[in-house]
């Protein structure tokens, strides 16, 4: 798995999850659920990763909305 955003944006991985489903990209939120431990404050952020070989696809997507800005460092 490779992590592509890392972001406190909830809305952000709301879409970027649902963007990545919809073209059939495995999609798995890391800490997520840290939440419940940080009282939802948000000051620990969560990450969209990928399998390794969806990488690629992923990241054009992504680009492709608009938000490449939101794409960790290659």
């Amino acid at each position: 798995m490779v992590e592509n955003v890392r972001t406190n944006d909830l809305v952000l991985i709301g879409f970027l999850q649902s963007l990545l489903e919809n073209a059939n990209i495995h999609v798995l939120v890391a800490d997520m659920h840290v939440s419940s431990i940080e009282g939802m404050i948000g000051a620990f952020p969560r990450r969209l990763l990928v399998p390794d070989d969806e990488v690629e696809e992923a990241r054009q997507l992504i680009r492709e909305a608009g938000l490449a800005g939101e794409l960790r460092d290659e």
